[in-house]
């Protein structure tokens, strides 16, 4: 029997562990908070103390961490502590959900084949609330024999699981082109909230409009319900496009690809992130306009 481990329990991969544990596996996980993951055992997972431990104890590991550095770190160790890549077994699967630079994630599945392991390229969206109820999408890539042990998992976690080709990095880019528009549809929904408020408009009544419009977007009738609630919680934060924005730009650097808006849109998060917003939910970029009162929420 196929056992699956998860690295990261935060807003995603809880929902993703809860998600696969739903469907009838028995989970592993490790959280470098060992509380939460020792919660994730009161419902019937099994927590490991240590990545090494994970690693040995599993036969695909899904890696839900923040960016391309804490992967490194996961997989080989930071130095003091051995990651889970030296004890997993040959033939194993690791599957990196995280937003990377493609040529970043083309170069660890060489360095994972040379160690015997398997590898599924496998960005996801969808936000918290998809990955706990399984309905997120997965932009995914890898070889057959990956795909053979880590597929069901997968469908497990996702609505969707796209299978973009047989070689790391496809699901990386197609992320990626998902990121440039995510940043830049919140960048122009802030935009156009913040001259909205600017010129006087009943900030309720212009998102009733345009949500019913030909204007709107998903990113537009999701953040800016956060600006009307003035909650600004992270449920994605500020620095997430100013690091997600700038791999597109690198991307697209390396081939010399113009990309306009993705720029004024990258140099808008930069503003709030240096701003002190850095840490707030992306919505807070419409932070850095001035002279306009923001909705202040219920009371």
């Amino acid at each position: 029997m196929t056992t699956v481990g998860l690295i990261g329990l935060g807003a995603m991969g809880s929902g993703m562990a809860a998600s696969l544990r739903r469907a009838g596996h028995s989970v592993h996980v490790f959280d470098v908070r060992r509380e939460v993951a020792e919660a994730f055992t009161n419902a019937g997972g099994t927590a490991h103390d240590t990545l090494a431990s994970l690693g040995a104890a599993c036969d695909v590991i899904v890696s839900v961490v923040v960016n391309a550095a804490q992967t490194e770190s996961v997989l080989f160790g930071d130095g003091t502590t051995p990651g889970c890549a030296a004890s997993m077994k040959p033939g194993s699967v690791f599957v990196m959900c995280s937003t990377v630079d493609p040529n970043w994630s083309v170069a660890l599945e060489a360095r994972l084949e040379a160690m015997g392991l398997r590898y599924v390229d496998a960005p996801i969206s969808g936000g918290a609330a998809k990955a706990a109820s399984g309905q997120m999408t997965m932009m995914t890539a890898g070889k057959p024999e990956a795909y053979a042990l880590a597929e069901p998992f997968l469908n497990a976690m996702a609505a969707k699981v796209y299978k973009l080709g047989e070689s790391a990095g496809a699901g990386s880019k197609v992320k990626i082109i998902n990121q440039l528009l995510a940043g830049v549809h919140i960048a122009a929904a802030a935009e156009a909230m913040a001259l909205g408020l600017r010129e006087g408009v009943d900030a309720a009544a212009l998102y009733e409009v345009i949500t019913n419009s030909a204007g709107n977007s998903w990113m537009f009738e999701n953040r800016m319900a956060h600006v009307l609630a003035a909650d600004y919680t992270p449920l994605s934060a500020v620095d997430i496009f100013v690091k997600d924005l700038g791999i597109v730009l690198d991307m697209a650097r390396s081939s010399k690809f113009p990309l306009p808006l993705s720029s004024t849109a990258h140099q808008m998060f930069m503003q709030a992130s240096t701003a002190g917003f850095a840490k707030e939910d992306d919505s807070a970029v419409i932070k850095i306009f001035p002279g306009i009162e923001l909705p202040k929420g219920k009371a």
